[in-house]
């Protein structure tokens, strides 16, 4: 049995514009630019690299799959924790970020606000509501209703 694929630990987001992207990220996200050339720009968040990359080089990564353009619609959102929701959302409007939604309390327990970076990637930021009872899952919790990598095959 092969390995479990359950760290992410970079993403791609395709981008018109690589300077307005990189600025805007450098601006709101204040996270350290690691690598860049032509093409891309790449943003250390902590936990995880997000690689914004010029749609022509996109092409090449993904083809034969189509580069959906921001039209297409929202096909994802990402979401970072924070502890406060509303002091991130002042620290947002600080930098010129307007928000899609929220913030709003979400039956699930969390306390959430969107946003979109200039390429029309959703953002949401997320805190755990304090005193809800609701189960918001955790993403760095282990799930445990995952099989044990290291058991041995049913049968076996």
């Amino acid at each position: 049995m092969g390995e479990p694929l359950r760290n992410v630990g970079a993403m791609t987001l395709f981008v018109e514009d690589l300077e307005g992207a990189k600025a805007f990220y450098g601006r709101v996200f204040r996270a350290p630019l690691v690598f860049e050339d032509r093409d891309s720009a790449v943003f250390n968040l902590g936990n995880m690299l997000v690689n914004l990359l010029r749609i022509p080089a996109a092409r090449e990564l993904i083809g034969p799959r189509a580069v959906a353009g921001p039209e297409s619609g929202s096909r994802f959102q990402l979401t970072v924790e924070v502890e406060d929701v509303d002091e991130a959302v002042e620290d947002l409007g600080r930098h010129g970020v307007e928000l899609l939604s929220g913030p709003v309390d979400r039956p699930w327990g969390l306390r959430t606000a969107t946003f979109t970076d200039p390429a029309g990637h959703v953002w949401e930021i997320a805190q755990k509501v304090p005193g809800s009872t609701a189960k918001a899952p955790d993403a760095h919790a282990p799930d445990t209703d995952a099989p044990d990598p290291d058991a041995p095959e049913p049968g076996a």
